[in-house]
């Protein structure tokens, strides 16, 4: 892979978030890791956030060009996609989110106590 490429798919994230896209959801304190860029079968970046690649069809297109060449997985991110802002996907990294401690306690009272 060439300098310039290996650039552009490195990490992106900071403590598990995308600190560069407006209301970019966190992964932090669920089982999903933000990826790395990758580069696809077409020699285009995908997830690095800059949103365009020399050689993808977006930056070389014309007439003749087919838009399906653009469908399917390899062109989508499996963290570092816009999706994640959608109020479904967000509901998903929430029930992931692993509960933080235990209710209130204090360390001498039964707070619990007279509410049966």
């Amino acid at each position: 892979m060439d300098e310039q490429k290996k650039r552009h798919t490195e990490q992106v994230s900071i403590d598990e978030t995308l600190p560069h896209q407006i209301n970019a959801p966190s992964f932090k304190g669920t089982d999903i890791k933000p990826m790395p860029p990758f580069v696809n079968q077409h020699g285009v970046v995908i997830g690095d956030s800059h949103y365009s690649s020399e050689n993808s069809p977006l930056e070389n297109w014309t007439d003749e060009t087919d838009p399906a060449i653009m469908s399917g997985d390899e062109w989508v991110h499996p963290t570092n996609d816009i999706g994640w802002n959608t109020t479904e996907n967000r509901e998903l990294l929430e029930s992931k989110r692993k509960p933080k401690g235990i209710p209130f306690m204090h360390p001498t009272k039964d707070v619990s106590r007279g509410t049966d």
